[in-house]
């Protein structure tokens, strides 16, 4: 192999997949979890899961026939568990873009063998993010309005509002999401069609795969496609969330009417996108047998990610607070003052705990390469963003300008049926795709092998000329699927 491509083991680089696996045995441990009968404990997990999300359509068929008032909203807190779930399930959506897209483009190869996860995860996150806008307008068969579409009573949206923002900027984000991940999963697709046993297996991944053979031509028009998706993908990191901190940024409600925002709700989103990824991927690396490619090495770096934005979420938090003081606003001043001491102090604490003191222990590596630790930490962190969001909006709203207006929020059994149905509706379509679509990118893995390298010793080559026109991943999966 090319010494530039070498580990630097003085400063304890390890190979990004353990040694002893070769482009057969990456194949083969990736394949045959979509070409075997599904584990009893999958069967366990899709159960409940497709429960949950009958419980979801349950309580929204409800909540259409009864109307809004089965949530816990009152008066003033007009937005309740629908905003916090929306802007939460946004935020888990986060990671997939930043790991398949801005490290792509930063050439981080160990991206790799994450990405596939991340990416799903972030369709599925978005799907179930989409769902609250449109139910919470109260009246859901005219939920068109919020599209620039003709309609009978010639009503167009006020495109000055934030809310009609977040409908452009997430359907945007889903879909250079979909067809950045659907474009990578082609050559996948590919392996699959040609290992298929029966002739639907065949006949399915092989429309799928859009007739591709890896040639050299397929290979490049690939690779452009991929990039430019890339391209397009990575502005969307800052600005989906961006926009969705703009409901209430451009408001003027104290609490909410800050330029901290933006930043704050995008470090917050990689943030809980990451802590999503890591707590998925730990359960289905044990469950698949796939430590030899989701090794240590990732864990730690996204640990160490996680560390970086839990920082940057806290350090938001402590300027929130000094601008509150410093504006010398009272009513700025007295919002901060009710979420630190108020009815709901309970949830700003266990926000800080979760985002700014759990995050902390990944300073010490011999915790960051703690599987266990790792995992609850991981769980922990997702629970304070849901935190992060519900304090945003109820802490904002609970204690209107006139006291006699004040009130406090509760949610009610629908509320919870219905975030508890989203849940559900993730895991069913995240454990259907495990079950039928690669985990793991073989033909991007296979790219980080020193058999990739086309001057590697094995394959007869030496260590001088020039590197082949594509990327190292295109010569990998160019090899027959074994």
């Amino acid at each position: 192999m090319a010494s530039y491509k070498l580990p630097i083991k003085e400063i304890g680089e390890i190979p990004l997949v353990k040694e002893g696996e070769t482009f057969a045995s990456i194949t083969e441990r990736v394949a045959r979890v979509t070409e075997t009968k599904a584990p009893k404990a999958w069967w366990a997990a899709f159960g409940i899961a497709l429960t949950a999300t009958v419980v979801l359509f349950s309580a929204v068929g409800f909540l259409f026939w009864q109307g809004v008032g089965v949530w816990g909203n009152n008066s003033p807190v007009y937005w309740g568990w629908d905003i916090t779930n929306f802007v939460w399930w946004i935020g888990i959506g986060h990671a997939g873009t930043l790991i398949s897209a801005v490290l792509f483009l930063f050439r981080q190869k160990w991206r790799t063998s994450i990405n596939r996860f991340a990416e799903a995860m972030t369709i599925f996150a978005v799907i179930c993010a989409l769902l609250y806008p449109g139910i919470h307008v109260g009246r859901a068969w005219v939920a068109y309005y919020m599209f620039p579409i003709p309609n009978q009573m010639s009503i167009w949206p006020n495109f000055k509002s934030p809310l009609i923002w977040d409908v452009f900027a997430v359907s945007t984000y889903f879909t250079v999401s979909l067809l950045f991940w659907y474009v990578g999963l082609i050559p996948d697709l590919a392996t699959l069609r040609d290992r298929a046993t029966t002739n639907l297996r065949r006949t399915i991944y092989g429309a799928l795969s859009l007739g591709w053979r890896g040639s050299n031509r397929h290979w490049q028009n690939y690779e452009r496609a991929y990039l430019i998706l890339a391209a397009i993908s990575t502005p969307l990191v800052l600005s989906v969330h961006s926009v969705v901190s703009f409901d209430f940024a451009t408001s003027l409600i104290p609490g909410w009417h800050t330029t901290i925002f933006p930043p704050y709700f995008v470090a917050g989103a990689v943030f809980s996108g990451f802590a999503m990824v890591m707590t998925l991927m730990l359960v289905c690396r044990v469950v698949y047998g796939v430590r030899s490619i989701v090794t240590m090495q990732h864990l730690e770096l996204m640990n160490k990610i996680m560390l970086v934005t839990g920082s940057l979420v806290g350090y938001a938090y402590a300027m929130e607070l000094f601008i509150a003081w410093y504006s010398g606003n009272q009513y700025e001043l007295g919002t901060f003052i009710n979420r630190t001491t108020g009815p709901y102090a309970w949830a700003y604490w266990t926000m800080i705990t979760c985002n700014v003191v759990s995050p902390q222990l990944f300073w010490s590596k011999k915790l960051r390469t703690n599987i266990p630790l790792m995992f609850v930490i991981s769980i922990v962190i997702n629970i304070g963003m849901w935190f992060e969001r519900f304090v945003i909006i109820a802490t904002s709203l609970n204690r209107d300008f006139i006291p006699g207006s004040w009130g406090y929020f509760r949610p009610t059994i629908i509320d919870i049926c219905t975030y508890g149905g989203t849940l559900g509706l993730f895991m069913t379509l995240f454990l259907l795709f495990i079950r039928w679509v690669p985990m793991i990118a073989i033909a991007e893995v296979k790219g980080v092998l020193p058999e990739a390298d086309p001057h590697h010793a094995g394959e007869g080559g030496d260590d001088h000329g020039h590197e082949g026109a594509h990327d190292s991943a295109a010569d990998a999966a160019l090899a027959p699927a074994e």
